[in-house]
């Protein structure tokens, strides 16, 4: 399994939490930049956030700025989004990516390892 593998989605109404995870138990990523982007139906896929290799940079989309939270543990080779105050409009495909690299970035075109994707469904 080479691909980081998503858990955590479900059904939340709004102003709840709920904390995404990504983990790969054959495949280290620690050396690399880790990100989230997500994707609701009819919309094309979009960034959410990412950290760098060492956790020392991250990124957020403006729309969730203040709410999520980008982490990653490399000892565990987990990285999680911890997503509070959701919204409607925060429901989605969630998808955990590996970038080339070891820096946050928010090119989707730079993200080499792909999960198969998380729901997350926000109910008003």
């Amino acid at each position: 399994q080479v691909h980081p593998v998503e858990s955590g989605g479900g059904l939340v109404q709004a102003g709840g939490s709920l904390r995404l995870s990504c983990a790969n138990s054959w495949r280290t990523f620690s050396n690399n930049g880790m990100g989230w982007f997500r994707q609701a139906p009819g919309k094309e896929r979009e960034f959410v956030a990412a950290i760098s290799w060492n956790g020392g940079s991250t990124l957020y989309a403006d729309s969730v700025k203040g709410r999520f939270t980008i982490s990653r543990d490399n000892a565990k080779n987990t990285v999680t989004l911890q997503m509070n105050i959701l919204k409607p409009e925060d429901t989605a495909v969630y998808y955990c990516a590996a970038h080339l690299s070891a820096y946050a970035s928010t090119t989707q075109t730079r993200y080499r390892y792909w999960g198969q994707g998380t729901q997350v469904t926000v109910s008003s």
